[in-house]
């Protein structure tokens, strides 16, 4: 091979694909299911996977992989949710037509322990131990994230941070793009907690940040960013990604991008 054709060969390659806010919780979800961390917790420690919609599709691809597939259904796993207006929606994930929460996913060592909830767990969680929780506010410039917070105690990232603060448990914060702002995540918490206001409070968390770039970046070994945004008739909310890298590594990428675009919108 000549040193042209080793210069071609090297060469980065860019190329750009859009994807939905579902196809970007799937893509999350397998990426955090191939994670090392993951995977190593999987065999000495305890995962406890919060409900929320993106963590429906996580606990799905992690719960895939353990012997047995257990069954899951991931329809009410979740407590708040943002629906458009008129939609009516309760506590707990429950919903109009009156189906129930099922609870976290707690699994200990690889075993799913049914039927808990993470206040019921959180003080037996130690240094090791995983938590995965959503946010519904993406930082992308510093990797950080916030929660919108609706409990007065704090509610669920308030039993997390016992544990993460307290007892140096991992916190991973799967969050999708289309969540970004771009303001100063402190700050619009401060104005939001202020007394005075009016609505859900935020609170800016301290975790790993893993979004569609992560995951893309985690499985293929490519580097990717956000271009542009947006789109009509199924394609609200989605990001237009440049994926960057070398020719084997974009093509792995858009084989990854490719399975997960078909995904469909997330169902109550």
């Amino acid at each position: 091979m000549g040193s042209y054709d080793v210069l071609a060969a090297q060469a980065e390659v860019v190329k750009q694909f859009v994807i939905t806010p579902a196809a970007g919780k799937r893509l999350i979800a397998r990426a955090l299911a191939a994670h090392p961390l993951i995977r190593a917790a999987l065999e000495t420690r305890t995962i406890v996977i919060v409900a929320g919609t993106t963590n429906g599709y996580v606990a799905e691809e992690i719960l895939a992989t353990l012997p047995g597939s257990p069954s899951f259904a991931r329809r009410r796993f979740f407590r708040g949710v943002t629906l458009p207006p008129g939609r009516p929606v309760t506590a707990q994930g429950r919903l109009a037509d009156g189906s129930a929460f099922p609870g976290d996913v707690v699994l200990e060592k690889g075993v799913w322990i049914k039927d808990k909830t993470i206040d019921q767990v959180v003080d037996g969680l130690n240094e090791g131990d995983i938590i995965i929780k959503g946010a519904n506010a993406l930082d992308i410039t510093h990797r950080r994230a916030a929660i919108l917070i609706g409990n007065p105690r704090l509610g669920t990232i308030g039993w997390a941070l016992q544990a993460v603060v307290g007892r140096r448990v991992r916190l991973i914060l799967p969050v999708g793009l289309e969540k970004r702002v771009p303001g100063d995540l402190d700050e619009l918490a401060r104005r939001l907690n202020a007394p005075g206001a009016l609505g859900a409070r935020l609170m800016p968390v301290p975790g790993l940040v893993f979004t569609e770039l992560d995951a893309i970046a985690s499985l293929t070994g490519v580097a990717a960013e956000v271009v542009a945004a947006g789109g009509v008739g199924g394609a609200e909310g989605c990001v237009w990604l440049a994926v960057s890298g070398a020719a084997a590594q974009v093509a792995q990428a858009e084989a990854l991008i490719r399975a997960v675009a078909a995904e469909p919108p997330f169902e109550m």
